[in-house]
């Protein structure tokens, strides 16, 4: 018997009309769909009136699930992968089921969708040729300080997830450690109160003492010794 496939699905960010034709259909037609919180997955699912069954697949079961499906996989069930927003595999826990399978030699096929992290960067106006991802800022202090310190002669443009309770405290350490550099952050991108805010970091530092932001937060900040590419629009 050969093995099923399992499926990388991106899906929407925010707007739920994002989805693809094709991860649609993948949808219909897989055996499964393993999601990181079933409740965010079956609103899309319910919303496009698709009735595959879901398991979830999470940090915090990675390991056991992650054998369980690909003992699925090896039996010649298909299985969708996704997220609860973009593509699976990005700060998530997918890598380790993307990795059971190559070592499985089971085919992994990636179906594309959007993705915070290029959306957030076309928008910010900043050079777009040379840029890194860091993933979260670290919600330690230390941790944090010793990433940033690790980052301050990145010339590249970098690009931070960060929830809003934690905001106020990482703006706070970029500025004291890279200095007041431009920066845009994007809000709930996609989503009906998508909102950009660009300026210097300390400028908005100040804006968020004022009114604290809600929702997640995308944060491109300049690199260092921009001034060969140009900067900002």
């Amino acid at each position: 018997m050969s093995s099923g496939t399992l499926y990388l699905c991106g899906t929407p960010i925010g707007n739920l009309e994002d989805i693809t034709l094709r991860a649609l259909r993948i949808f219909k037609e897989v055996d499964l769909i393993a999601a990181e919180d079933t409740r965010i997955t079956r609103k899309l699912l319910t919303h496009y009136q698709i009735k595959t069954p879901t398991t979830s697949y999470h940090y915090h079961n990675r390991f056991k699930k992650g054998n369980h499906l690909i003992e699925l996989l090896q039996k010649g069930k298909n299985i969708a992968l996704v997220s609860d927003a973009g593509m699976p595999g990005v700060s998530d826990p997918g890598r380790d089921l993307v990795c059971l399978a190559i070592e499985n030699k089971i085919p992994v096929v990636p179906i594309p969708g959007p993705t915070a992290i290029l959306t957030a960067l076309v928008i910010s106006g900043f050079p777009t040729r040379h840029f890194t991802f860091e993933g979260f800022l670290p919600s330690s202090h230390k941790k944090r300080v010793r990433l940033l310190k690790k980052l301050k002669e990145e010339e590249r443009v970098m690009i931070f997830f960060e929830p809003p309770h934690h905001i106020l405290k990482s703006l706070n350490d970029i500025l004291e450690i890279l200095g007041d550099r431009q920066i845009t952050i994007v809000r709930e991108l996609t989503k009906k109160f998508e909102e950009v805010i660009r300026g210097n970091v300390s400028q908005v530092i100040e804006r968020f003492n004022l009114n604290p932001p809600k929702g997640e937060l995308t944060i491109v900040l300049m690199g260092a010794n921009k001034s060969a590419e140009g900067t900002n629009c």
